[in-house]
């Protein structure tokens, strides 16, 4: 974990604003993301920002099958990192922002959770709502959207994303201390929309 939380520190000094954290996950945030993916049901699992992996590690150890793991990791170094560490798991570079078409070119369909470690509330709100709009548009209907965040607000707009959102878990034990969100788009929303 030492000499990842290094990597992390050394792309962020590289530059800031392009990656989210300075370390990585602890276990226990990990462990509080990946407990509300739901289990027993086809579909895919997607990860938004591997990083370097300790969510990934944690979405594995709760059974989802390595297989139905797809990790998406828009920094080349972090994505290499991710592939060699996971060689099971499909981990695709790419942004969120072209999260639909990035999982049809793949075929990865459906999906049955997301579960994002983007720093949402360091973007603009712009692009915010792109990365949440794309992934309401993969995700089955009422299936979860899970995000962490070390701010005390929704990381997304729940009103313009047509959402249902609350905190779920809040891990002290992480520096800092974070929340996990949980977000659901109601399946008369989805029904609405595909009308």
């Amino acid at each position: 974990m030492l000499s990842e939380s290094r990597l992390l520190l050394k792309l962020w000094l590289k530059n800031p604003l392009k990656i989210g954290a300075v370390a990585a996950s602890s276990p226990e945030l990990a462990a509080a993301m990946a407990r509300h993916i739901p289990l027993g049901t086809d579909g895919y699992v997607v990860e938004l920002g591997g990083g370097t992996g300790p969510v990934t590690r944690a979405i594995l150890d709760t059974g989802v099958p390595p297989d139905r793991l797809i990790v998406v990791e828009r920094d080349p170094v972090l994505h290499r990192h991710l592939a060699q560490r996971y060689p099971n798991v499909r981990v695709l570079q790419g942004d969120a922002m072209h999260l639909q078409q990035l999982l049809r070119r793949e075929g990865i369909h459906p999906v049955k959770a997301i579960v994002s470690s983007l720093p949402l509330l360091s973007m603009k709100k712009a692009i915010q709502h792109r990365i949440g709009a794309q992934a309401f548009s993969v995700l089955e209907p009422g299936a979860p959207f899970i995000q962490f965040t070390y701010g005390f607000f929704s990381p997304l707009n729940r009103r313009l994303l047509g959402v249902h959102g609350t905190v779920e878990d809040r891990v002290l034990q992480n520096l800092p201390p974070a929340s996990v969100w949980l977000y659901r788009k109601s399946r008369r929303h989805h029904q609405a929309e595909a009308a």
